[in-house]
């Protein structure tokens, strides 16, 4: 009469255990629809309409097409500006440009900080739209944003491998002491400094793979990777993926959270690529294929 018995728990385990597998590919959807409500958002990254650099010494500013910095928007002419040899930058406004900073009008010269060292851009508002600079390395640009813009309208989605719960790995974590610095290289050949805490170590198929990510500000771990569908499936310099700070000598990889980075949304932001240490040589045939909607 045992037979009755283990035969319930074993139907039990199996019901749990498909309720399990519901409940993960539920989250996941959650996730990824999520992600496209954010990208949808009129400061996402589709509102980027425009980019460049400023090259040192004087620049006009403004849509008309004589200034050295032509704009997608605005004013004809918006002002100058004014990067010196310590790498500061200034905004002169023209007359009637109504430019504001915080709401407030700009009247005379202002410095226009820049995100060195995670600091938040100065963002300078005209009508609907936004300017700032950035620092990508040794090099100085410009961003203009319009929450109205064509490549935000016409966004509708972005494909995905199907969503398998055999890529959420629980990977082996070795910690750096201390931790490795080092420069990754962004697709515009400029180079960012990074800390690296540690690797996480996995199998997958019988073969042992590994990456090195990121400590980012709040903790979390950031990867940046490659593997055998970039360039075809996915997009060729990399794809993003966070992790939660490693716990018991484990971290958690779930690639069916791998996601684009904004440079394959849009040709106004700049992202780095994968390390060569991040390359993997194998298929990982989860996550975010890459993004159709625009021309790189």
């Amino acid at each position: 009469m045992r037979v009755i018995p283990v035969l319930l728990i074993t139907l039990l385990a199996a019901g749990n255990g498909v309720r399990a597998a519901d409940d993960y590919i539920q989250s996941i959807e959650q996730w990824r629809a999520n992600r496209i409500e954010s990208l949808r958002k009129p400061d996402g990254w589709f509102s980027y309409a425009g980019s460049g650099i400023v090259n040192p010494g004087t620049s006009t500013l403004g849509s008309a097409s004589g200034n050295t910095i032509v704009l997608p928007g605005g004013p004809a002419k918006l002002g100058t500006l004014d990067l010196d040899q310590t790498g500061a930058v200034t905004f002169h406004p023209a007359a009637g440009s109504d430019a504001r900073i915080a709401g407030k009008p700009v009247e005379a010269k202002v410095t226009l900080h820049d995100n060195a060292d995670g600091a938040t851009p100065t963002r300078l508002d005209i009508d609907r739209y936004w300017f700032y600079v950035v620092r990508m390395g040794d090099v100085v640009g410009w961003r203009f944003r319009d929450p109205d813009s064509a490549a935000r309208k016409a966004f509708s989605g972005i494909d995905t491998f199907a969503i398998d719960p055999s890529w959420r790995i629980e990977a082996d974590w070795q910690a750096y002491d201390p931790a490795h610095e080092i420069e990754l290289l962004t697709i515009i050949n400029t180079l960012e400094k990074a800390a690296v805490p540690g690797k996480a170590v996995f199998e997958r198929d019988g073969a042992r793979y590994e990456l090195q990510p990121v400590l980012e500000d709040d903790g979390r771990l950031f990867f940046i990777f490659t593997d055998r569908t970039s360039g075809k499936e996915t997009y060729p310099a990399a794809r993003f993926l966070y992790a939660d700070a490693a716990k018991d000598g484990k971290v958690v990889l779930d690639f069916n959270k791998a996601f684009n980075p904004p440079c394959s949304l849009s040709p106004h932001v700049v992202c780095p690529t994968a390390p060569p240490e991040n390359r993997l040589r194998l298929r990982v045939t989860a996550g975010e294929k890459i993004y159709r909607g625009v021309a790189h």
